[in-house]
């Protein structure tokens, strides 16, 4: 069973379902925001939204901002782990953390084996990794080490791309030959593939550099990437916005209509500014607080167990694929999936919790 609690005391839930409705009924410009839930409950919340005529957003938007500014305006190659396990002779794993992000990834992508299909079937796999975490560098026996920080990043791979196409670079001859090697051991690939995560720091312009190396690449030969998706099941709530609205999370319903706005909608700026006079923050997963400065806007928190917050009006949820069985997208092949609950309670679950508060706006809102 779920508990309530209003700044730290205990309170029956349907009193805090009705009091949740009130609240954000009342306000001219609520935020829904966090979205650290499942599909179902991205499409719950994402429907409140626009019942109230509120905006939503995800915790980790700019993370997934990151890599649809560049699909949008440039566009890009991607594959799935299975694939590249599958088939990849040479990977470029691309910035640090990349561990923490997937703590998965070395045993997925097999960097280890040999591929199993394609021409290069049997032969070593050819590892490259560009500004790895300095406890990441023994982590892939082999791998050819690259130091950069994040911010050298976009220019070691425009370096990369000039030597790739035949371009002159102002490199002196020890590091112009090492640079061209690097290029040849990428332009003899017959199946490679990048694997960066925006969220440990990458910003647009390296992800735009890196897909442009790819595009040019794949001129003489075949390279993709693999994209590791931010936390709180930020792909899967991108793909339910996307079918919902036509577009990612950071929309508002303000005029009647969904209106996407990177800068507008951003959950903290509406908050910080006085635009979005209340808030209800979800974070099914880890229970992670909200972003925003501002410390008296009226607060309800869906989180599960010991995330309650001292302030503002509580609601326990379970967490998603713990608790209870839930549908997200699979890094590793890149669709919606169900995972099994691995330890189950009655905890509910985020739709349930927001079908519950929308029973009560339909009651209190306006039409």
């Amino acid at each position: 069973m779920s508990k309530a609690t209003l700044d730290g005391k205990a309170i029956a839930l349907e009193d805090a379902y009705k009091q949740v409705a009130r609240i954000l009924s009342d306000a001219t410009f609520p935020l829904v925001g966090g979205l650290g839930a499942d599909v179902p409950g991205a499409r719950a919340a994402i429907l409140l939204a626009e019942r109230l005529r509120g905006a939503f957003d995800h915790l980790a938007s700019r993370d997934s901002l990151a890599d649809l500014d560049v699909k949008r305006s440039f566009g890009m190659f991607t594959t799935t782990a299975n694939e590249a396990r599958v088939r990849a002779d040479v990977v470029v794993l691309l910035g640090p953390g990349l561990t923490k992000e997937w703590p998965g990834m070395l045993e997925r992508l097999a960097l280890d084996q040999a591929p199993r299909h394609g021409s290069q079937a049997g032969q070593p796999r050819k590892v490259i990794w560009l500004g790895p975490d300095a406890g990441e560098t023994d982590a892939v026996p082999g791998a050819k080490i690259i130091p950069a920080s994040l911010q050298e990043i976009s220019g070691v791979l425009a370096v990369w791309r000039a030597r790739v196409g035949g371009r002159p670079v102002a490199l002196d001859a020890a590091k112009l030959e090492r640079v061209d090697g690097l290029a040849e051991t990428l332009r003899s690939a017959r199946f490679g593939c990048f694997v960066w995560a925006a969220s440990t720091g990458l910003d647009a312009l390296a992800i735009e550099m890196m897909q442009a190396l790819v595009t040019d690449l794949n001129v003489t030969t075949r390279f993709t990437g693999v994209h590791i998706g931010a936390r709180a099941g930020a792909a899967g709530v991108t793909q339910a916005s996307g079918w919902m609205t036509g577009f990612p999370p950071r929309t508002g319903f303000g005029r009647g209509y969904p209106e996407h706005d990177p800068w507008r909608f951003e959950a903290a700026r509406l908050v910080d500014s006085g635009e979005a006079d209340a808030a209800l923050w979800i974070s099914a997963f880890d229970g992670e607080a909200p972003p925003w400065s501002r410390a008296d806007i009226p607060l309800v928190t869906l989180a599960p167990a010991g995330a309650a917050p001292a302030r503002g009006l509580y609601i326990e949820v379970g967490r998603p694929g713990v608790t209870h069985d839930a549908v997200l997208m699979a890094q590793e092949t890149g669709g919606l999936t169900l995972r099994a609950a691995t330890a189950p309670s009655d905890a509910p679950t985020v739709a349930q919790v927001i079908d519950a508060i929308m029973a009560n706006v339909s009651e209190v809102a306006p039409c």
